[in-house]
Order: structure tokens, then sequence, then C-alpha cells
């Protein structure tokens, strides 16, 4: 109930300050960013492989449960009471320690929700710290959360800068990586791409201009092999008429050696 009281007043705060000033909102989609971020799914994986070792675990104890109850139902007629008793007890035991167990490794406060946690917390802050940047830059009033209790029933796409945030934690991880020389080519390039998206119909543009650049390369590419293949095809029609006259020629000079012994 606080958590809809929240997003009631959050609403009712934007409408209002919208009226008196220019609000310029931005969302995201956590669960896409993260889904892109290369660390997360590493570790995404490394976990679902102990979340798969922990239900075989499972399974393991619950089929020893089965059995111990099958031998208890076969065998009770030449059991005394005491016996009964005692292998209800280990089955009721078992049957705890499973319930503790799965409680363990996938209850509301077990080791899945605990590593995932981990997981994420890292990647959640490296997406903050992008946000803020994105929205001190592009002078964003509010940055809502798409995959949060936050219900949108509708946005447009153009005010999703998850890609943005996917960028700039990209960015960040690759210029750790460059020499001085490097990251001042890439920062001229992040520069260009932030002017693109500031101007959409630049970027359009350029997009245009890429892509003619690409078929102009590839068509380069394509005459340059016909090129190479036509020398190459020459140079062995050459190589063949080189040994032919060169058979041709030793040929003769044996004749003429063969008519000297027979002289």
């Amino acid at each position: 109930m606080k958590k809809v009281l929240l997003i009631v007043q959050l609403f009712l705060f934007i409408t209002g300050f919208s009226q008196s000033a220019s609000v310029r909102i931005g969302y995201i989609d956590m669960e896409y960013i993260l889904e892109k971020a290369p660390d997360y799914a590493e570790a995404k994986v490394q976990l679902e492989q102990k979340a798969s070792k922990w239900k075989e675990d499972i399974e393991l104890r619950k089929n020893e449960i089965n059995k111990l109850k099958d031998n208890l139902a076969t065998e009770r007629v030449l059991l005394t009471k005491e016996l009964i008793e005692e292998r209800e007890e280990e089955i009721t035991l078992k049957e705890k320690e499973l319930f503790d167990y799965q409680e363990k490794r996938f209850g509301a406060r077990g080791d899945l929700i605990i590593q995932k946690s981990l997981l994420v917390k890292p990647i959640q802050d490296q997406v903050f710290t992008a946000i803020q940047d994105i929205a001190e830059q592009k002078r964003y009033d509010f940055i809502l959360d798409k995959s949060s209790d936050l219900t949108i029933l509708f946005a447009d796409k153009r005010h999703d800068i998850s890609d943005l945030v996917v960028r700039a934690i990209m960015r960040s991880e690759k210029r750790e990586q460059l020499s001085k020389k490097e990251l001042k080519a890439e920062e001229a390039k992040e520069a260009k791409e932030d002017i693109q998206d500031e101007n959409p119909a630049l970027a359009e543009r350029q997009k245009v201009l890429d892509e003619k650049k690409a078929a102009r390369e590839k068509l380069m590419e394509e005459r340059k092999v016909a090129r190479e293949k036509i020398l190459e095809e020459r140079k062995k029609a050459a190589l063949e008429k080189r040994k032919k006259i060169e058979a041709e020629k030793n040929g003769t000079v044996i004749e003429n050696e063969s008519s000297e012994e027979d002289k």
C-alpha cells in the first residue's frame, strides 16, 4: 500500500511540476541492461550451475525419503509398533531436514537470493553512475525503471535510454584497457556518437553515409579479388606457355644430338 501511495505521489509531483516547467522524463529497463552486461551474464551462468546442483541434492533427498516410505509400507505388517514409530520418526526428521535445506537454498532469504543480490549490486552501481551522468548531460528531470514495480502503462521508445546506459558501461570498461593514444581516439569517437544522439536527423544521415561507404568498400574488395584472379590466371597461362616452349626446345636439342650420333 505504501508503495502504491509513493507511486501516486510521484506522478502527482511530476504532473504538477510539468505544468509550471518543461519536464524531460526518460526510462530504463534494468533487466535488459543486466542481460547486456558481460560480467553479469558470466556470473549468472555460474549461479545457475549452483542452483542446478542444489536442485539435484533436493531430488536425491526426496528419492531417499520416498524409498523409506515405500519400505515402511511394505514391511509394516512385519514390524513391531516400536520399530514402526522409529522409522516414522526417521522419515519425519529427514522431511524436516529437506524443508530446511530448501529454505536455506531457495527461500526468501536463501543462498540463491543472497548471491543474486551480490551478483547484481556491482552492476547496479555502474548503472546508477551511468544514469546520473546521462541525466546531467541530457538534462533529464526524471528517469524511471520500466522493469520495477512502478507500472508504466505507455512508454515511447524514444524516451528509452537503456542502450545509452549499456554503452556508457561498455565505454567505461573499454577505457581501462586502452593506451593514452587509443583513449584519445576513443573519446573523439564517443563525442561523435553523442552528437548523433542529440540530433536524430544527423544520425540518420551518418547511417546512410556509413552504408554507402560499406557498399563502396565491398565493391572495391570484389573488384580487387577479380583483378587478382585475372592476374593469377594470366600468370598461370604464361607459365604454361613457357613450359611448353621449353619442352619443345628440349625436344629439338635431343633430336639433333641423336642425328649426330647416327652419323
